[in-house]
C-alpha cells in the first residue's frame, strides 16, 4: 500500500498524541497529513450576538488543540493541511477522508471523552462502521 495522505483527527487527548507520532513516523518525508480536528457546531437558533460569540469560543478551542499538533508535524518535517470542521465528530472524519482522497486514517483508541465507550471509543467505534478506508488505532 503506497500512502500518500493520511488523515488525523485530533482532540488534544493523549491517544491523539500518539495517533500524531504515528503519522509522522508512517508519512515519513513523502506522504501529507491532513491534521483534522472537528468542533461542536452552533445552534442555528442561538441568535446573535450569541451565535458569533459561541463560535468565537469553540474556534478558539479548536485553535488551542490545532497549535500542539501544528508544531509537532512542523518539528518532523512532514507536510500537512489543517482542517477544523464543526459537526458530528465520527461523520467529519469519514466525510474528509473520503473527500480529501486519504489513503489510511490513524486515530486514537479514545479521545477527551473515554467514559463514552467501554474498550473502544465511541467516535472510533462509529468511524470503523461509516468509513471504507482503513483505520490504524493506536493505544
Amino acid at each position: 500500500m503506497n500512502i500518500t495522505r493520511i488523515l488525523l483527527p485530533v482532540d488534544g487527548s493523549r491517544l491523539s498524541d500518539a495517533a500524531a507520532d504515528m503519522a509522522i513516523d508512517m508519512a515519513g518525508t513523502g506522504a501529507t497529513v491532513i491534521l483534522l480536528t472537528v468542533r461542536r457546531t452552533v445552534p442555528t437558533g442561538l441568535g446573535q450576538p450569541n451565535a458569533t460569540e459561541l463560535l468565537e469560543y469553540l474556534n478558539q478551542g479548536a485553535e488551542q488543540v490545532m497549535t500542539h499538533y501544528r508544531a509537532k508535524l512542523t518539528n518532523a518535517n512532514v507536510d500537512f493541511l489543517e482542517l477544523v470542521i464543526g459537526g458530528d465528530v465520527a461523520e467529519v472524519i469519514s466525510n474528509v477522508a473520503e473527500n480529501e482522497k486519504c489513503d489510511i486514517i490513524v486515530m486514537g483508541s479514545k479521545g477527551k471523552s473515554d467514559l463514552e465507550g467501554l474498550f473502544l471509543g465511541s467516535v472510533t467505534h462509529k468511524v470503523l462502521q461509516t468509513t471504507t478506508k482503513p483505520v490504524l488505532v493506536v493505544k
